[in-house]
């Protein structure tokens, strides 16, 4: 084991090298440079920042599949001449009222699983929803198992647009994962005040495009009070066009007044809606409503045919770039509420970096020391591979732009022990084979393959723990599983490779010498 091909030392020192500039690329911040933008990132403790934790509201979307489910029920009920005397929905269940006839009648079509028409029966008996059937009366909600995939579904949606809001915002590195079956947790490195965040992520963003209601038309409008007034307009229940056809919007400057405005384009099948409408209204206003409030009702003053338009009202230029983002990002399935909100300074993360890099430095020097003493000439080799475990575990992080937490911190002040523990092993079994060996080069060998299976033993019971500790864990705990896997796969390739190289290397020219350890 003491002899090296030229093959495997090349291999060596060029896993060594390209690690070790990726370590060096934390001291120079050069963010247009690919490699050299590869950094450890500091985590929320280390750096502050905010922390968010959201728990997605699914009440309104059950009440929203619900309603749809009524307008298609009562449809259905209209096309098979099935009357009845009561079709609503409230408490998360839909109730349907009929006479006796009726009740048969409707039996007969919506709940035989044998009968042509299996649309309503796939979508009202199946695994989603259940019913129940009392006193001429039959009462439809969604089962268990359809409330957890309504839930499962929202979340994993609201996952997604959360994490384009926030990347729009340009916040780095944000750490946005799931917690449990309806919460998302966030973090912000760096960011000390997170109420434009919660303002972007407090809207649903649900854009609609209705006309303004005429006298003539009252009993199919509605009252929506406008955003920053208690003024309310009658407008037309109807949607000409939604924010589900918005391809692009974008924050723009009016050349004439200099009033900050947002510009959107819909996509093919919007841009015909909004063509159609504006074609036959002009001269009538078209209320803008964003979240239930109308933002601005501007006239209708000529078709707007090219699928383009702007939403125009007392913006500034920020106001208007955040509602370009959202509308940009979606619509959330549902609403967001903050349940829990914590920020944490700068100051606070820097004391908590000088403090680990102090645990590291004293840690550090005590075990050279010890090993210099203990081992003498080895004992300076196994100091150097300790020195190149840590900066081929720094440059690890560093090519996976890993965010590093005070738990990581305590992983890599673990890791110096654990590289250290690999040598003292291999040093105790060379020196058990020098009491029964006369020739160096046997003893150092057989030294290195007898503490082979002990050293692999020791880290690959340890590097199973963090595994486990990688999928079971959260958060911090992730970072330290990350930081004491990678620490052990370095702290090997550092013993069996680097200091057994440069251990070779003074056995072979002392090979006829006394070497004492």
């Amino acid at each position: 084991m003491l002899y090296f091909s030229k093959i495997k030392l090349l291999f060596i020192y060029l896993i060594i090298i390209f690690l070790s500039f990726f370590s060096f690329t934390n001291f120079l911040n050069d963010d247009e440079n690919f490699l050299l933008s590869k950094n450890i990132n500091l985590g929320l403790d280390l750096q502050g920042g905010s922390y968010l934790l959201l728990e997605v509201d699914t009440k309104p979307l059950i009440n929203q599949r619900l309603q749809e489910k009524v307008i298609k029920l009562r449809d259905y009920l209209k096309k098979n001449n099935i009357k009845y005397k009561k079709l609503s929905y409230n408490n998360k269940k839909i109730t349907i009222s009929f006479s006796d006839s009726d009740i048969k009648k409707f039996e007969e079509y919506f709940l035989n699983k044998d009968n042509d028409i299996n649309y309503f029966y796939n979508n009202y008996r199946s695994y989603e929803m259940k019913y129940l059937i009392e006193n001429n009366s039959i009462f439809i909600e969604y089962s268990k198992f359809g409330l957890i995939e309504i839930n499962n579904s929202a979340v994993d949606q609201s996952l997604e647009i959360v994490r384009r809001r926030i990347d729009e915002v340009g916040t780095k590195e944000p750490t946005i994962v799931r917690r449990g079956s309806d919460r998302i947790l966030i973090e912000l490195p760096g960011l000390d005040d997170p109420a434009r965040i919660k303002k972007l992520l407090g809207k649903t963003a649900k854009l609609t495009f209705r006309l303004v209601s005429s006298e003539d038309t009252e009993f199919s409008s509605e009252l929506v009070p406008f955003e920053n007034s208690d003024e309310k307009l009658s407008v037309n229940k109807r949607i000409v066009v939604s924010g589900d056809n918005l391809i692009n919007a974008s924050p723009k400057l009016d050349n004439q007044t200099n009033q900050a405005m947002v510009s959107f384009t819909f996509d093919r099948v919007g841009a015909k809606k909004f063509g159609r409408a504006t074609t036959d209204n002009v001269g009538k206003r078209l209320a803008i409503i964003l979240d239930g409030k109308v933002i601005s009702a501007p006239q209708i003053r000529e078709p707007i045919l090219g699928g383009n338009g702007q939403i125009t009202g007392n913006f500034t230029f920020q106001t208007a770039t955040d509602l370009a983002l959202l509308l940009r990002s979606g619509a959330l399935p549902a609403p967001l509420n903050i349940i829990e909100e914590r920020t944490v300074g700068p100051d606070l993360g820097e004391d908590s970096i000088k403090a680990g890099a102090f645990s590291l430095l004293i840690g550090f020097l005590l075990v050279i020391a010890y090993m210099i003493y203990k081992y003498r000439l080895f004992g300076i080799i196994a100091d150097l591979a300790l020195i190149v475990n840590l900066v081929l575990l720094i440059g690890v992080l560093s090519v996976l732009e890993a965010t590093l937490t005070l738990p990581g911190i305590a992983g890599i002040i673990l890791t110096v022990g654990m590289a250290v523990d690999a040598n003292v092993l291999i040093f105790e079994r060379i020196k058990e084979e020098k009491r029964n060996e006369n020739s160096n080069i046997y003893a150092f060998d057989m030294g290195y393959k007898k503490a082979q299976s002990a050293v692999l033993d020791a880290n690959i019971t340890t590097l199973i723990s963090a595994i486990i500790l990688f999928f079971l864990g959260s958060g911090p705990v992730k970072g330290f599983a990350v930081t004491i896997g990678i620490g052990i796969i370095t702290t090997l390739f550092s013993a069996y490779f680097f200091a057994r190289h440069l251990t070779s290397v003074y056995v072979l020219k002392n090979k006829d010498k006394e070497i004492s350890i």
